[in-house]
């Protein structure tokens, strides 16, 4: 029995087998508007800035 999953995108139940080249979607079109999003950086990793090591000389 093969694994099914939701489209990350749209939620509709998608088959999670080879035969699916776009999984985990399933469309290109919800794969491009994953990747659209990505690309207006609407998701995010938090995490705190970097600090500068030549800042750390300065001290």
């Amino acid at each position: 029995m093969p694994t099914v999953v939701d489209c990350p995108t749209c939620g509709k139940k998608v088959e999670w087998s080879e035969k699916n080249k776009y999984r985990p979607f399933c469309s290109e079109r919800c794969k491009q508007i994953d990747l659209g999003a990505w690309a207006e950086e609407k998701y995010t990793i938090p995490g705190t800035a970097p600090t500068d090591p030549l800042e750390d000389d300065k001290q």
